[in-house]
């Protein structure tokens, strides 16, 4: 039964973070091809929403450095919804 629990809380860590950086580059990709604008809350929400999923996984398997750079990326994005929203 343990085993069972770890195994989903794995599966459920590991989709965290593939979530995460898919969004990060769907995000990426819509800029770049003039989908969206770098202006777009849209487009800082998903890189919010990308970076914990990435925080969360990279803290999780204690490879600290892709944490990091998220956490600064959630501090640019909610910089940029600031001035988005004022």
């Amino acid at each position: 039964m343990l085993g069972k629990i770890n195994m989903k809380q794995k599966i459920l860590d590991e989709t965290i973070g593939w979530v995460g950086i898919s969004l990060i580059v769907l995000a990426y990709a819509l800029i770049s091809f003039n989908v969206l604008l770098s202006t777009s809350l849209l487009y800082q929400v998903m890189n919010i929403v990308g970076s914990i999923g990435v925080i969360y996984i990279s803290f999780k398997k204690k490879t600290y450095q892709p944490g990091i750079l998220n956490i600064a990326w959630v501090i640019i994005a909610l910089i940029s919804i600031i001035r988005i929203l004022i």
